[in-house]
């Protein structure tokens, strides 16, 4: 009983030829390489939206971000190392605060709230030392 194996190969073939260039394409976009903006670990933010404000304090800063609807937070520690305590917290005028905090060695957060013609306050602290802000991107 004879097989025929060019017929199984031509089946093949085209889905090849069209997985291997998205395949190459995915990789080339998720794998970090030279250039504009590869290779640093401060260039991309955990938060979206554009920069808005950093307060910067003894052993850290606070970092600001907004987008038209979100307001996102992070605390950064000016020394990365062992594990420290950390908070950060943000709160919408009229609202919760949405806090995270704990033992961290590098930053902690974000934490993002709804704040849509709202502004918002602001606290960050790295082993004890604090800053915080008033009622700020109104």
């Amino acid at each position: 009983m004879p097989t025929d194996t060019t017929r199984t190969r031509r089946g093949r073939w085209p889905l090849a030829r069209v997985l291997a260039p998205l395949l190459a394409a995915l990789a080339l976009l998720l794998l970090p390489g030279p250039g504009p903006g590869g290779g640093t670990a401060d260039a991309a933010s955990v938060c979206s939206g554009r920069p808005t404000k950093t307060y910067s304090f003894a052993t850290g800063e606070l970092r600001l971000y907004r987008t038209r609807h979100y307001a996102c937070a992070v605390t950064v520690a000016k020394r990365p190392g062992a594990a420290r305590p950390m908070t950060v917290s943000l709160q919408p005028r009229g609202g919760r605060p949405a806090v995270k905090s704990g033992r961290f060695g590098r930053q902690t957060g974000p934490v993002t709230v709804h704040a849509l013609n709202r502004c918002v306050r602001a606290y960050g602290s790295v082993s004890g030392t604090s800053r915080s802000t008033g009622w700020i991107l109104c």
